[in-house]
């Protein structure tokens, strides 16, 4: 949440503290008790207050939750554009490797909110009808897409793997354009989303435990190679 300037009333920079508060409590009990499940009588006991008073805040639970994923995703984008910032302009591969890891290293280090935003869809949940979710999601993965339309501009963007695209994927690729203007073509918006979904999928398999058995360095090494394969099949240049 953008901090309320000083300028503002008193009354309306209170009720942002408690907004913030109210959310952070929200996030601290998800930690706490490993779910992204949200009750308004656990939050307000916490901030000892009665559940009817949250409701001068949100609206509903509906309300809290996407005010919640719009902030992880902003978390999320934050920690890819910091480590993205650590590499020197136009190495493209190294800012790659550097956005993956930091987008793995996120989601270790706020399994809740990575659960919250990109596992399965909590029961009974309705997105808001603004779209303010879905526009912090794309800032977010506009961290890892752009990559593709850098190394294009620095002429260091190769054919992807696979060049046929199917005619429903070219529809997609037109609309998000038309929204977003992604600035690539629908063979290389088709390998954008395939290197999505490799990182995303070792890093959802490794959250939920299922590289457990193998030691640190040995994931840390098979997640290199990870993105070697990625980076390759989509075209983008290889540490």
């Amino acid at each position: 949440m953008s901090p309320t300037p000083r300028t503002a009333p008193r009354r309306e920079r209170a009720r942002a503290a408690t907004i913030d508060e109210i959310k952070q409590t929200a996030f601290a009990l998800m930690r706490e008790r490993g779910t992204v499940d949200v009750r308004f009588t656990d939050i307000a006991r916490v901030m000892d207050m009665t559940p009817p008073a949250l409701y001068r805040y949100f609206a509903d639970r509906d309300e809290l939750v996407s005010a919640l994923i719009s902030d992880a995703y902003e978390a999320l984008g934050t920690a890819v554009a910091k480590a993205r910032a650590q590499v020197p302009p136009g190495d493209v591969a190294a800012a790659f490797v550097a956005a993956c890891q930091a987008y793995r290293r996120w989601a270790h280090e706020e399994p809740q909110q990575f659960a919250l935003i990109l596992g399965m869809p909590l029961p009974d949940y309705a997105a808001p009808e603004d779209g303010s979710t879905s526009e912090a999601a794309g800032r977010a993965m506009a961290q890892l897409s752009s990559l593709f339309v850098e190394a294009l501009q620095l002429g260091r963007l190769a054919p992807p793997r696979i060049t046929e695209v199917d005619p429903a994927v070219e529809l997609c690729a037109q609309a998000k354009h038309e929204k977003h203007e992604i600035g690539v073509d629908p063979a290389h918006f088709q390998a954008m989303l395939h290197a999505w979904a490799s990182l995303h999928g070792f890093t959802s398999l490794e959250a939920n435990g299922h590289f457990a058995w193998m030691d640190e360095e040995a994931r840390d090494a098979l997640f290199l190679g990870q993105l070697r394969l990625a980076a390759e099949a989509a075209g983008l240049p290889v540490t």
